[in-house]
């Protein structure tokens, strides 16, 4: 098919009938709806991940969930709000297991109760850094968790280094007040 008809494709994915026939096991349907979600998918997980990587990989599992799991989508309607929600809670986990690496490899735990509080901690930034603008949590993610350098991570988002550095300053600025207002006054 041509660019000409890739915008009817792009609707097409999802229509009651194209679903319904993918939820009754038509093999034919049940790719033409992976094909027609992945582009969607993956736009939505470059919005949310840390990382292009994490995207793609949470797209992948997305789109894997749907394979095995169409027949069990009651309200056909309900598919793109579904697919997201797995998208989510997916960039949502790799961010959680970024934390808990980094925790682990900071220092060994010494107590059961040592390591429930580091998980939480861990939730609470995850928490908070999801809940940033995209640009901001990007920025965050890149320089601060994933350690790149300034002027890497202002290239890779198509950012001057002094925009930058003021988007990672307001996150910041952002996840600390988020974390003041849960965690109270010091």
């Amino acid at each position: 098919m041509g660019e000409e008809g890739a915008g009817v494709t792009d609707r097409s994915w999802a229509s009651a009938q194209l679903i319904r026939a993918a939820q009754a096991g038509d093999h034919e349907s049940i790719i033409a709806v992976l094909d027609g979600a992945h582009s969607h998918v993956r736009r939505f997980a470059m919005h949310l991940c840390a990382s292009p990587q994490d995207a793609e990989d949470a797209a992948q599992e997305a789109l894997i969930i749907l394979y095995q799991k169409i027949g069990t989508l009651r309200a056909t309607g309900a598919l793109a709000s579904w697919m997201f929600r797995i998208v989510r809670n997916e960039c949502l986990r790799r961010t959680r297991l970024l934390f808990e690496r980094h925790d682990a490899e900071a220092d060994p735990v010494t107590s059961a109760e040592d390591e429930a509080l580091r998980r939480l901690e861990a939730e609470l930034v995850a928490q908070a850094i999801q809940e940033l603008p995209d640009v901001q949590r990007r920025v965050l993610i890149m320089r601060d968790v994933l350690g790149h350098p300034g002027r890497r991570v202002a290239a890779a988002l198509g950012l001057s280094n002094a925009a930058m550095k003021s988007h990672l300053h307001r996150a910041r600025n952002k996840v600390r007040l988020s974390l003041g207002d849960v965690t109270g006054p010091a």
